[in-house]
């Protein structure tokens, strides 16, 4: 002990010591943004996980954290509700379904959280601001090319259509489906033969396309609400050796090498339509609720897709996808 200095004093001393040796934070706000995401396991959902770490990865003062509800809605409630007790400064919620999700999203927004919703709506408008794409456009972009193939393949409008469905009940899946139907509707000869529910999984949908063969000996094309499912009915298909008595159709179009753009390059899909990920959006939008106080984001941002074929799946590969 130090003559003239108490216990006390060298105590007060040593935590002062320890306080100053340690991090600085030099002042800087750090944030932490929530992000929701519904499944993981899909790969277009994976594709997402990516781009938001790469985007918020970018910023030295933004913690991210990512759960995922491996396509379970009360898993995705439960972490959603974990996540408000946490008080993120901004939460971000891809949803499995829009109605479940619903509840636990007006709950955050009641805690005064800002909460982007992110490419599936939802039952009731219980969000900050809502980032998607247009679903509706791309199932009528779907029907067109549909019948623009089946023009060219039989010279008139006329064929058996095979549709690979996601989650029943999801807005997308519903507006995929309405919107090729209404283009189609017109033409009795075109005729959907056979529909199957596959959850956006590629497993899934080679199951029942193995089924849909041994039933349908005559299939023009087979339009999958995701490029997934389009390659899992491709390569149930293939090993029946059926694959090039039609044409397989996807939505995504994601980049990388396991993306629907290069399926498209490589001759496995006739087509696919760009869906955006809608992450950068997302980000931006997200970036300045936490950065300026008085900014009001629009209630809804809608983003467009795009139609990739033979001709431009190269060059839309090249330039990425996001």
């Amino acid at each position: 002990m130090i003559p003239g200095i108490s216990a006390r004093v060298l105590l007060s001393l040593f935590a002062v010591f320890l306080v100053s040796c340690g991090p600085k934070n030099n002042g800087e706000k750090k944030y932490f943004v929530a992000f929701s995401q519904c499944n993981s396991a899909e790969p277009y959902r994976a594709a997402q996980n990516q781009r938001m770490q790469e985007v918020f990865g970018k910023k030295t003062d933004i913690q991210l954290v990512i759960s995922d509800g491996q396509q379970d809605n009360s898993k995705q409630i439960a972490q959603i509700e974990a996540f408000i007790r946490q008080k993120p400064d901004l939460l971000i919620v891809a949803p499995n379904e829009g109605a479940p999700l619903a509840d636990v999203m007006g709950r955050a927004m009641a805690a005064q959280i800002p909460v982007i919703c992110l490419e599936r709506d939802l039952s009731e408008p219980n969000y900050t601001t809502f980032v998607g794409a247009d679903n509706l456009a791309i199932g009528k972009m779907a029907g067109e090319f549909i019948l623009s193939e089946l023009k060219k393949k039989n010279g008139t409008p006329r064929g058996k259509i095979i549709e690979i469905r996601g989650l029943l009940g999801v807005p997308a899946e519903m507006e995929r489906y309405n919107g090729a139907h209404d283009v189609l509707k017109p033409y009795p000869d075109i005729r959907f033969v056979h529909e199957a529910v596959a959850d956006w999984l590629q497993s899934n949908a080679r199951d029942r396309m193995v089924e849909i063969l041994r039933a349908e000996p005559e299939i023009d094309i087979v339009y999958g609400h995701n490029d997934p499912m389009a390659v899992g009915a491709y390569l149930a298909a293939r090993e029946l050796q059926r694959d090039k008595q039609m044409e397989f159709i996807g939505v995504d179009g994601l980049a990388g090498p396991s993306g629907g753009i290069k399926k498209v390059m490589d001759g496995v899909l006739t087509a696919t339509f760009y869906y955006p990920l809608c992450v950068d959006k997302a980000a931006e939008i997200g970036d300045r609720i936490l950065r300026e106080p008085n900014f009001k984001p629009d209630k809804r941002y809608i983003l467009q897709p795009k139609l990739i074929t033979k001709e431009n799946a190269a060059e839309v590969y090249q330039q990425g996808a996001n």
